[in-house]
């Protein structure tokens, strides 16, 4: 994680970015994605990359730029507007997934399967759907698969995530007043441990330190780089705005 840090924060960035606010699958908090220097309206369908493959986005915020500082705020881009027949996809991908995920809730009820789904979508290249969840014990899908299968076709891909991947999909408000940074704009979640927390004499045990994935916060990331002195001084109003020692310049609004 150190030498990562190290990497990213060598890096050349730019001072401002041209960005667009897009939600992923139109699910979730609003993500801060590179414009490509394209123009967007409102409810505009794109194409962009998400979990190693490309699938789509609905516009909420049109372009506008924004200070590139800190480097924690890296941002991936959207790949293009989608053709004619790519937005009848999206279309059709849209009605499909709220179909599958009420018919899935159903059948796993039935089925007595203990299981939360997070998120349903179809893949945009070949016939797919996806369904992503949590659980708290190990689940027999066989059959709950084999329904899917028949009511949908193509292939049923049964995906379990943790409760920080759930936060980061379905989004929230924490404690701090803030959407959560892991839903916001990190893009590289690297959750901080029990050990990191005890080097900077937190107490692990504080539940004021656990977001509400209930795992400690993700912000304590930018605690720890500002102890090893990481943290470029033009950030530290972004990430600590409350230190005594900060400026009087304007917050930017996240």
């Amino acid at each position: 994680m150190e030498s990562a840090l190290n990497q990213d924060l060598s890096t050349p960035w730019p001072s401002w970015v041209p960005l667009v606010g897009v939600k992923i699958r139109n699910r979730g908090e609003v993500k801060k994605l590179g414009s490509n220097g394209l123009a967007f309206s409102h409810g505009d369908p794109v194409l962009l990359e998400s979990d190693g493959e490309v699938t789509y986005g609905i516009v909420y915020t049109e372009p506008y730029s924004a200070p590139f500082i800190p480097p924690m705020r890296a941002m991936k881009s959207i790949l293009r507007k989608p053709d004619s027949e790519e937005a009848e996809l999206i279309a059709r991908l849209e009605r499909l997934s709220d179909e599958a995920a009420i018919y899935c809730k159903m059948k796993a009820t039935h089925l007595n399967i203990r299981l939360k789904l997070v998120e349903v979508y179809g893949a945009m290249d070949r016939r797919q759907l996806t369904f992503v969840y949590t659980a708290d014990e190990r689940i027999d899908f066989r059959e709950l698969v084999r329904d899917l299968a028949r009511r949908f076709g193509g292939r049923i891909e049964m995906r379990q995530v943790g409760v920080r991947e759930e936060a980061r999909r379905l989004g929230g408000i924490d404690t701090c007043g803030l959407i959560l940074c892991c839903a916001s704009f990190l893009t590289d979640v690297k959750p901080v441990t029990a050990k990191q927390a005890k080097k900077m004499d937190l107490p692990v045990d504080d539940p004021r330190l656990l977001g509400v994935c209930g795992r400690l916060k993700c912000c304590l990331m930018f605690e720890m780089m500002d102890a090893q002195g990481k943290i470029p001084p033009q950030a530290q109003q972004l990430i600590t705005p409350s230190k005594a020692e900060s400026s009087a310049s304007t917050i930017l609004s996240s």
